[in-house]
């Protein structure tokens, strides 16, 4: 008798990748976690971008094809990295994965559908330049009269729609809640972004933010290319949950619906983009959509000291939506706890911090191992203008630097031609400000200007040629007239003021997004102008201290470092917002009182507080080894008065044992030649700075 048998093939995954040495013990769950939906709650600082390229690595060895995988990430870059280091993992060829940010999967995607939403192959994208020109035309051609009444600018109605778009809002109910200046010009609004669709599909031309709505269209519209899409995608796993808005986390649940192998991947205690769309709510409902979710935490944070950490925890503990979790610290303690340092003012905040980094600059750390951290542009003013005394080189990550930005400029440019009226450059940076004005005609004003006895008695005047006729040049003029009116004229500070009260402040509203930022910056500017004498002096001390930083007299320029300095020994100044994901070894957190961080604006909402609040968890964890939050005690305001600050609402909310908490005081002559670490500070040997416990 025959016995048949028949040999089964060895159907268990081999694994080239040794994952549990490679991976704590809350990774190797989430990379070794089976099918089904997941949701990973990664802390700042708990790998989890190691986190997420184990998992892809794991998936193609347990025999996923690299085709059926989606991996979204924020940059294209972070996807270029991951599979990189996959590729190097598994020792194959990943190049079929589908990884990248949302919009350029989206763009692939398009390429091959998009004759079924009425465009060709060959459809042109449009950049945030294409776009606020394309609106321009549609401005025009919807006949709107920019004259009659201030109409927003190209570039402001592009944001109003990239922000319906991506948050489902409609541009009348957006209208009324962020831009309600501009409430009466609704049906206008509407009628220029109905334009602007229109002829994007005229023109087989789509925007970043129709990437996005075409995908999700093609899923909710054209059911065979949906269950196309959604049978390839066996598994989608999404980098940076927390930041997604409410467009971007319907594609993930249309594209997943299928398989169900949704994996998102994100920190909603790092959520801090909610003012252009992003929607921690998709984080936090994620459980209520998947029921069967299956919840893992990253908490063992390979960053920052122990210390450091237990101020973390206890901070964002305030905020009442949230997923709770704790990061512990695999480094260990220091025995130095953050420190809390009050200072008489923003002068002396900024002594401070020059000199405070100067000395860690001493004790070996070098200048781009420090960070100096603040929720607002305009809170590096005096920080800016003392590291140029100083001749420390600084970057900027949070933009240009402050005397660099347009609207300074702009403000600046109306004090000095009042200080000299025979500043060419300052006259016609001006008076392309107004209304039917363009280089051309500025220029030919200018002229008259140049050749007269008084130009600002000539502006004024019925005698000047060649300018436009209307309330733009009338308001213009009036503005001119109360800039050198007497209890005006000597004061910078009241003169910014006027200049805001007197129309610059409704420019900003029609000419940026961010207008209320940059009226922030130039109210801050006209208390930082209080204490001078005369606007001559102001504009001289600007002028001298960026003079001072090069050696030579020019103005602050983007990309300009200290010479002689190496490229990369540069203290870093930054806002959070520009922070996140980064770190330092040393960072200072500053202007963290009342009202200034979190923002007035922000206290008006639990929601609002909340993210702010999540940006000063963001702030603090980016420290490696030491932290230190700095508040001045007392602000100056228009008319000398003092108005005194309390620390921040996230600095006294936690208990005060979180914190070492230093005492300044201003240095003093010493005939002796004592120990003296720079302008402002006195350092001592005893105490190690000056600084009591």
């Amino acid at each position: 008798m025959t016995k048949r048998y028949t040999i089964k093939p060895d159907t268990a995954p081999r694994f080239l990748v040794p994952y549990r040495e490679a991976l704590n013990e809350q990774q190797y769950a989430v990379v070794s976690a089976g099918n089904g939906p997941k949701l990973v709650v990664a802390g700042a600082g708990s790998g989890k971008t190691r986190t997420v390229t184990y998992r892809v690595a794991r998936l193609i060895e347990a025999g996923v094809a690299p085709s059926r995988i989606l991996l979204c990430t924020f940059t294209n870059r972070a996807a270029r990295e991951m599979l990189s280091r996959v590729e190097s993992l598994v020792r194959a060829d990943v190049r079929r994965v589908w990884g990248g940010t949302f919009h350029s999967v989206a763009n692939r995607i398009l390429r091959r559908h998009a004759e079924s939403i009425g465009y060709s192959a060959k459809f042109t994208i449009l950049d945030a330049e294409d776009a606020t020109d394309l609106l321009d035309a549609c401005i025009d051609g919807a006949a709107v009269d920019t004259r009659a009444k201030r109409f927003p600018k190209a570039a402001v109605v592009r944001d109003i729609v990239s922000l319906s778009t991506n948050t489902g809002a409609s541009v009348a109910d957006l209208v009324a809640r962020n831009y309600p200046y501009f409430y009466a010009l609704t049906s206008q609004i509407e009628r220029v972004a109905y334009l602007y669709a229109e002829r994007k599909i005229q023109r087989n031309a789509m925007d970043y933010d129709d990437l996005l709505s075409n995908w999700r269209r093609l899923m909710l519209e054209h059911d065979v290319i949906a269950d196309g899409i959604r049978d390839q995608f066996q598994h989608v796993l999404v980098d940076e949950y927390q930041d997604t808005n409410a467009l971007q986390s319907d594609i993930v649940d249309l594209v997943g619906a299928r398989h169900r192998n949704v994996m998102v991947v994100g920190d909603d205690a790092q959520s801090i983009y909610g003012w252009r769309g992003a929607h921690v709510e998709n984080m936090l409902s994620f459980r209520r959509r998947y029921p069967d979710v299956e919840e893992f935490r990253l908490e063992a944070n390979y960053r920052s000291r122990p210390e450091i950490l237990l101020l973390a925890n206890a901070s964002i503990d305030n905020n009442r939506h949230q997923l709770p979790k704790q990061l512990r610290a695999v480094r260990p303690a220091s025995g130095i706890e953050p420190g809390l340092v009050p200072l008489r003012d923003a002068t002396q905040q900024a002594s401070f911090v020059a000199s405070r980094v100067l000395e860690q600059r001493d004790e070996g750390l070098r200048l781009s191992d420090i960070a100096v951290l603040y929720r607002s542009h305009w809170h590096a003013l005096e920080l800016q203008l003392e590291l140029s005394r100083r001749n420390i080189p600084y970057t900027i990550r949070s933009g240009l630097r402050f005397f660099e930005q347009a609207h300074v400029k702009d403000v600046m440019a109306y004090l000095r031609l009042v200080v000299n009226p025979r500043d060419e450059l300052a006259w016609k940076r001006v008076l392309r400000l107004i209304p039917r004005v363009g280089a051309r005609t500025a220029s030919l004003i200018w002229e008259h200007l140049a050749a007269a006895d008084n130009p600002l008695a000539l502006v004024r005047s019925t005698d000047l040629t060649g300018v436009p006729k209307g309330e733009g040049w009338q308001a213009f003029t009036g503005l001119i007239g109360a800039l050198v009116a007497p209890g005006v004229a000597d004061s910078p500070s009241k003169q910014i003021e006027t200049i805001l009260q007197r129309g610059y402040a409704e420019y900003l509203r029609g000419s940026y997004e961010n207008a209320d930022a940059r009226e922030d910056d130039l109210r801050q500017l006209a208390r930082f102008a209080v204490p001078f004498e005369s606007t001559e002096t102001f504009l001289s001390e600007l002028s001298l201290a960026n003079s001072e930083r090069f050696n030579q007299p020019k103005g602050t320029l983007g990309e300009d470092v200290l010479e002689g300095s190496d490229e990369d020994e540069r203290l870093v100044l930054s806002s959070i917002h520009q922070a996140k994901g980064l770190e330092w070894r040393s960072v200072f957190v500053i202007w963290a009182a009342d009202g200034k961080f979190p923002s007035a604006r922000s206290l008006r909402e639990t929601e609002s507080e909340e993210e702010e609040r999540r940006l000063f968890y963001v702030a603090v964890t980016r420290a490696c080894d030491e932290l230190t939050v700095c508040y001045p005690l007392t602000v100056s305001e228009r008319g000398g008065e003092t108005i005194i600050q309390r620390p921040s609402r996230f600095v006294s909310e936690v208990s005060p044992a979180l914190f070492q908490v230093w005492e300044v005081d201003d240095a003093l002559p010493d005939p002796s030649g004592g120990h003296e670490i720079g302008p402002g500070i006195e350092a001592d040997d005893d105490d190690g700075g000056g600084l009591l416990n």
